[in-house]
């Protein structure tokens, strides 16, 4: 069985849009804007042999502000610019009580059994709270990004890095070949 590093995508990989400081994630691709060091970091990833794998909340598809064809429009932009192909997405909103929202761990669980992921050897890097809960519940290590969100705080245990590029370095104890 293969590691694996769990990725939320919005505020990790790109950059999540605030609005009355709460996060929301880009709408169309001409939206997207990738966090300084993520491509490095992802390849990096890769290179010490973790699969990546987004696991994403993506409400809007089921309140209508984000289209199917504006979803895969921006995963496939992600997938062509840090070569990852598996994309775990929770279409839902909270009030559907699905097993596939986090801070539920029904993404991770899903990937894991049809990857073949080892858990024991893997991580999550989110940057909200229902990231760092989802990972909890199946004590799946996890570091947290905070951004100070105007929404509760996640409850430790969790690591505090500033970006997905520190939690990679902390995690395969070695920053040197990145491009920050």
């Amino acid at each position: 069985m293969q590691k694996a590093a769990f990725l939320d995508r919005d505020g990790v990989i790109n950059a999540a849009l605030l609005e009355n400081g709460k996060p929301r994630p880009p709408r169309r691709r001409s939206e997207l804007q990738f966090l300084p060091g993520a491509i490095a970091s992802i390849e990096k990833l890769m290179k010490n042999e973790y699969e990546v794998v987004v696991v994403t909340n993506q409400p809007d598809l089921a309140r209508g502000a984000l289209s199917h064809a504006d979803l895969s429009a921006i995963n496939d932009e992600i997938s062509i610019n840090t070569g990852i192909s598996n994309f775990y997405i929770c279409e839902h909103d909270e009030f559907h009580n699905c097993s596939c929202r986090k801070p539920k761990p029904g993404l991770i669980v899903q990937a894991a059994k049809d990857l073949e992921l080892d858990l024991s050897k893997s991580f999550m890097v989110g940057d909200r709270w229902k990231d760092v809960s989802a990972a909890q519940s199946i004590n799946l290590k996890c570091y947290f990004i905070d951004y100070s969100y105007e929404e509760p705080r996640p409850n430790i245990p969790f690591v505090p890095v500033s970006s997905l590029f520190e939690a990679v370095s902390m995690e395969i104890g070695d920053s040197s070949g990145f491009n920050n």
